[in-house]
């Protein structure tokens, strides 16, 4: 029970006709009191018992399935009364502080047999699930003392995507790709597939393993198998999510970085009319999306990403790289978003690596720290700074080795600094489907 304005007015204007009664009251000033709030508690009990409960009209919260993070959307509370009388109803949503709502309350007046509508906006400042569960609810009686109030379940949940910050990236990507003639011909696909076509002369593009040795042999001079191209070609990405994504890289962790390039090759791939897929984990597989190339595929893979959040936990390589070669047996290129660092890499991720390499096309994707390089470039001014540029050249060092045995082990490398990392995996991708490096 929570008194209203009009409550209080009544009260102080009978207080103030008590003290200032001219003539006698009958038993005394106190009695009088006494019979007056007596009376004035009477209809606020009657004022809050006779207030309408929620199972008498039809509360309902509304708003977009998703939302992009930083971008502005409305939430919508709408009331619907069936009743014979207008109702004047309050309500207060459970809604996360990053959800940054302009206001999560709202008054509405709803005439009888209508539906009253209030909206607020909202710019959330984080992506992932956020549930509101309960709306608080006060109802006034027909004299309007006070409100009657209820917390009435009304669960949702807002999906808060991660922005797509390289879109424009992307669009210059595929616009690129068609303009090498990408586009007009991805119909049929490109590059080396799995049926002979003809031979021909060898060239310096040409995959050792394709050449034909009997017709070298005949013909005394190098001779390769050309294979008709695949009409439709697979990409899968694998995206850590184990401890060594969660450091910051320009102040936002390795995982955003990851899943802003995974949307952006997956963005492009789509749009030339390949498979896209999607592999999540750390020490198993969190969540896993079958390669397709419909226009929707770009958004199912957003949607197994957005609530993604590091497991401070050791990922499973070898686990995780022999579940994908099992699951997807045909050779596609696998884009593998991870971090390298010394003893991680060394004691699980490059024993496993072999796995994907015997199997598919692999490519290896990191995102390099800018600041190192500006302590090992920077000048030394004086014990400090010389005892971190050693340090950030060390690191250097070991990367550029732990790069190399990538690269030894079979795997294609990009290492790349924030911002950079979707359009250099846009190239090596479009590449990849020209040459039909397999």
């Amino acid at each position: 029970m929570i008194p209203r304005r009009r409550f209080l007015v009544l009260a102080s204007a009978l207080a103030v006709g008590v003290a200032f009664y001219p003539g006698e009251v009958p038993g005394g000033t106190w009695v009088g009191v006494a019979i007056l709030n007596a009376l004035l508690a009477l209809l606020v009990l009657a004022d809050w018992m006779l207030a309408p409960s929620p199972d008498r009209f039809t509360i309902v919260r509304e708003h977009a399935r998703s939302t992009v993070q930083g971008s502005s959307a409305t939430i919508s509370w709408k009331v619907d009364n069936p009743g014979d009388h207008a109702l004047r109803v309050r309500l207060a949503d459970e809604l996360a502080p990053s959800l940054n709502a302009e206001c999560r309350r709202c008054d509405l007046t709803v005439p009888a047999h209508s539906t009253a509508t209030a909206s607020t906006t909202f710019v959330p400042t984080r992506r992932g699930r956020f549930a509101a569960v309960d709306l608080t609810v006060a109802v006034t009686g027909p004299l309007g003392l006070v409100w009657r109030q209820w917390i009435v379940p009304t669960p949702t949940t807002f999906h808060i995507h991660p922005p797509f910050r390289s879109r424009k990236v992307a669009d210059a990507k595929i616009r690129r790709a068609r303009t090498l003639e990408l586009g007009s011909r991805t119909s049929r696909g490109l590059g080396r597939g799995s049926e002979f076509e003809q031979l021909r002369e060898y060239s310096p593009e040409d995959q050792f393993r394709h050449i034909d040795w009997g017709a070298t042999a005949r013909t005394g001079r190098p001779i390769v198998r050309v294979y008709q191209p695949e009409p439709n070609q697979s990409v899968i990405v694998l995206l850590d999510n184990g401890r060594l994504m969660a450091g910051n890289v320009g102040d936002i962790p390795r995982l955003e970085h990851g899943i802003d390039a995974t949307i952006a090759l997956a963005t492009v791939a789509v749009a030339l009319g390949d498979r896209v897929g999607l592999v999540t984990f750390d020490q198993r597989p969190v969540s896993i999306l079958p390669p397709q190339s419909t226009a929707t595929q770009v958004s199912r893979l957003t949607d197994a990403m957005f609530d993604l959040f590091p497991v401070l936990l050791e990922s499973d390589y070898r686990e995780v790289f022999r579940s994908t070669v099992a699951r997807f047996r045909r050779r596609s290129l696998l884009v593998l978003v991870t971090e390298l660092t010394g003893a991680a890499a060394r004691e699980s991720l490059f024993p496993a690596l072999p796995t994907l390499v015997r199997h598919h096309s692999v490519l290896v994707a990191c995102v390099r720290d800018p600041e190192l390089t500006s302590w090992a470039d920077g000048a030394v001014a004086d014990a400090d700074a010389a005892f971190r540029a050693g340090a950030a050249a060390a690191a250097l060092r070991e990367r550029q080795r732990l790069l190399g045995q990538a690269r030894a082990l079979g795997a294609r490398v990009i290492d790349a600094e924030p911002g950079e990392l979707p359009g250099q995996l846009a190239d090596a991708y479009i590449n990849w489907k020209i040459r039909g490096v397999r």
